[in-house]
């Protein structure tokens, strides 16, 4: 026994029933104890918590959240209002534009509420699914590792696959005004892919959210100027849309949802806007920064799709840029600012796929090291996105594949399903409400998925089938 210590009595050391059974996140008791430090606990804030190196402004966010979603899709918009028709297509585009936007609120929502049940300051799209499982239903409780996992293995292929069609875009504006100034020597589109590499590789290297924010702001700039240009063309002598179809065969449908989808939906690139903020409570509510930006986004797409479809009917291209005049100065200029302007972008969507991939590594690379390898690992994802695109530089059949595949599940069905989960045991509204909605956003999201993929392929292929007869005629007319 130690000096200390009386006959008879027992010591015990740094003993405090209260305080170890409050701090503990895995015991719930629902008895009391009569302490007031238990009756007064002060309900976790994630966002008192959070320390952000660099926190974004509320006016940071919005201009990165536009950025995120007024990429090269708002140039496709003409193209899905010609697989839906004018009436469908502007009905159709509030429609997807509200429940995309239903989405993101639902699953920042969550993430929000997860954190304080996990007492976690921040969380990313993967860390917020598998949450919502983990503090969910019991029996769903085993999945949350797999729904970690799978998130961000199909986030990551999300945004890869974006990049590869940021890439065709770039290439097929810049060759659209460089062939005008050098008809003898024109140089393909799997060429000018190849060219953008190492502006790419630059741009990249850029590895704070924040210091983005002026590339961002500046490729907004040429954006609002591109778009300014495209529609002086597209309301010059516009045509009566009597001429247009109201409405577009329904086999087509499913690609206006997926064109659509893939213009508007920015959902990998939420979560870290969200997370960086100086206000995160601003992110929600109305106005709410998602409300405004989403607001903005909806307008400008259905005004775009439906004048450029009456303009330029059924010769439209997956960007509608590529139907300006090829001869004249300015529709060359709205050219090369998109090209510019998706190019700044592309170093905001990179930061999505490499922020899962580094976080997956970090921790197996040495510290010396890790600037190297974020360098080298930076470089082959460009390297990687380029190889893609010039291996297949169909801009249209790209935005509906890549749609209809990854951001429907991703963006719409994903956020279902982590809605219902969370509040499976927490309450689905009345008469079940929740539910009903998550059914309904479901069976959308998996039409586009099964139809769009099927539309998509089966277009690629009748591409690929078309190409020896074009050899041949081309062949004949030579001979």
């Amino acid at each position: 026994m130690g000096h200390d210590e009386k006959k008879g009595t027992i010591v015990l050391d740094n003993f405090n029933s209260t305080a170890n059974l409050a701090t503990n996140p895995g015991f719930q008791s629902t008895l009391s104890l009569g302490s007031k430090e238990v009756i007064n606990e002060k309900e976790y804030n994630p966002f008192e918590h959070r320390q952000v190196e660099h926190p974004n402004s509320s006016l940071g966010s919005l201009v990165h959240l536009l950025k995120s979603s007024l990429g090269s899709g708002i140039l496709a918009m003409p193209a899905a209002f010609r697989n839906a028709g004018l009436a469908v297509g502007a009905f159709g585009t509030i429609i997807v534009g509200f429940i995309c936007t239903h989405c993101v609120y639902v699953l920042v929502k969550t993430s929000q509420e997860v954190c304080v049940a996990a007492k976690k300051p921040s969380m990313g799209f993967a860390e917020t699914c598998g949450a919502a499982f983990e503090f969910g239903p019991r029996r769903l409780r085993p999945w949350a590792n797999f729904a970690r996992t799978f998130i961000d293995y199909t986030l990551t292929a999300t945004y890869l696959a974006a990049l590869c069609v940021y890439v065709v875009f770039i290439a097929e504006n810049f060759k659209e005004v460089l062939d005008e100034y050098n008809p003898d020597y024109k140089l393909s589109v799997e060429a000018y892919c190849a060219l953008t590499l190492v502006p790419l590789v630059m741009i990249c290297q850029i590895r704070n959210l924040k210091w983005l924010v002026p590339f961002s702001a500046l490729a907004n700039v040429f954006l609002v100027v591109c778009f300014g240009i495209t529609m002086y063309y597209i309301f010059s002598d516009l045509p009566n849309p009597a001429d247009r179809q109201m409405v577009a065969a329904v086999t087509h449908w499913p690609l206006f949802i997926s064109t659509v989808i893939f213009a508007m939906e920015g959902i990998g690139v939420v979560m870290p806007v969200e997370n960086e903020m100086a206000k995160p409570q601003q992110f929600l509510g109305c106005p709410g920064v998602l409300n405004i930006a989403m607001t903005i986004v909806v307008s400008l797409y259905g005004l775009v799709g439906f004048f450029g479809y009456i303009k330029f009917g059924d010769a439209v291209r997956g960007s509608v840029t590529l139907n300006l005049p090829q001869d004249e100065i300015l529709a060359q200029s709205a050219k090369v600012l998109m090209a510019l302007s998706i190019l700044l972008t592309y170093s905001l969507q990179f930061y999505v796929p490499m922020e899962m991939i580094w976080r997956k590594i970090n921790q197996k690379v040495a510290v010396r090291y890790q600037g190297i390898a974020q360098i080298g690992i930076r470089t082959a994802i460009v390297v990687g996105t380029v190889a893609i695109a010039a291996s297949f530089p169909d801009l249209e059949l790209f935005i509906n594949l890549s749609g209809a595949i990854f951001l429907s599940s991703l963006g719409l069905l994903t956020p279902a399903i982590v809605d219902t989960v969370h509040n499976w045991e927490r309450g689905l509204g009345r008469f079940n409400w929740i539910i009903y909605k998550n059914i309904i956003i479901a069976i959308i999201s998996l039409v586009a998925l099964f139809a769009g993929s099927y539309v998509s392929i089966q277009g690629i292929v009748e591409k690929f089938n078309s190409r020896p007869a074009i050899i041949a005629n081309m062949t004949n007319i030579n001979t």
